[in-house]
């Protein structure tokens, strides 16, 4: 059977030894709750061990983009797993959850168990800096489907929160003080953009504006924040959390809206990481549309009361967060800048 198989071009020997490649990875990320172990038909995580009285499941789903073909053009691969957590969980921890588990899908056109071990060491990586387990996944082998240097990823993340905590943004009130974490760079959205920002530029150069070579800038991973969430919303209530994703700025501060507020935002109170300058200058792209695209240095946004804005900063800067009052919520619908 198997030979027949190979011959149509799945190697399932291949993929037995990606499980085992796989397995010393997803073992680190292991948490109590865990019920078994990689290679069930499913993934068991007990949630009789948690202490809640009113347990909200909060579940998110996501892939990297097109970030995935930068990573074949530098054969880069044992990063763009930690883009692919952090981009599920950031989203699910800005309703207040603790994330719990995670579990991945790795399409590709040929099996080649080197390098789907390195992202799984990136997923495993990801997973260690939210909490999370990695509890399972899926690895599919379609020859005809992908090129056999190509493969694509999608995640889903499972995290609780008590239901007295869920942040919805109802209780966020104007006068509120807007509090932004920076980002680690362009993290994973607006990747069409870059490609063809830099489609003609040497990948492995540095140039004016760039401290690192350009392959270095544009594959940074997505910064993680559950963590440093979890430390605010332990001691103060959060009223509202966006996390700066798709469409930038204008798309997702309002998400965590309600009513007709808005907010008013000053950007001279964090620094532009410099790889979005860099692709803003190379690109001649207006600033507007860069804040449309891009998250410009901001990578979640919190709202909390003006009396709790400064043990809010002192907890985040404790965790290693660069942390900064960046706006205010006003009366007014939209995004406007000071």
């Amino acid at each position: 059977m198997s030979n027949v198989y190979k011959k149509a071009g799945v190697d399932v020997e291949k993929g037995y030894e990606a499980v085992e490649r796989m397995k010393k990875h997803v073992d680190k990320t292991t948490r109590p709750e865990v019920i078994g172990g990689l290679g069930a038909f499913a993934g068991l995580f007990d949630l009789s061990k948690l202490d809640y009285k009113e347990p909200v499941l909060v579940s998110g789903t996501d892939g990297v983009g097109t970030k995935l073909m930068l990573a074949f053009e530098t054969n880069k691969h044992d990063t763009i797993g930690i883009d692919l957590v952090a981009m599920c969980v950031n989203d699910i921890i800005a309703q207040g959850a603790e994330p719990l588990f995670f579990l991945d899908y790795i399409g590709c056109g040929k099996n080649d168990p080197a390098v789907i071990e390195q992202i799984v060491k990136g997923v495993s990586e990801g997973c260690l800096q939210s909490g999370a387990s990695l509890i399972g996944g899926e690895t599919a082998e379609m020859p005809g489907m992908y090129n056999n240097e190509e493969y694509d990823l999608a995640g889903f993340a499972v995290g609780i929160v008590e239901k007295s905590k869920l942040i919805t943004g109802e209780s966020i009130a104007e006068g509120d003080t807007i509090i932004g974490l920076a980002s680690s760079g362009i993290h994973s959205n607006g990747y069409s953009l870059v490609r063809q920002v830099i489609k003609d530029l040497d990948l492995n150069k540095t140039y004016d504006g760039l401290s690192t070579t350009l392959s270095e800038a544009v594959m940074e991973p997505t910064r993680i924040y559950a963590k440093s969430i979890k430390n605010v919303t332990n001691k103060l209530t959060v009223k509202g959390i966006t996390h700066v994703t798709g469409g930038g700025f204008y798309e997702n501060f309002p998400r965590m809206l309600s009513g007709d507020l808005g907010v008013e935002i000053d950007k001279s109170t964090w620094e532009v990481p410099e790889i979005l300058s860099f692709i803003q200058k190379q690109g001649n792209i207006k600033e507007e549309e860069m804040y449309g695209v891009f998250n410009m240095g901001v990578g979640i946004a919190l709202v909390v009361s003006q009396e709790d804005v400064a043990q809010t900063l002192s907890i985040l800067k404790e965790s290693g967060e660069t942390a900064f009052e960046m706006g205010t919520i006003i009366d007014q619908k939209g995004v406007q800048f000071k």
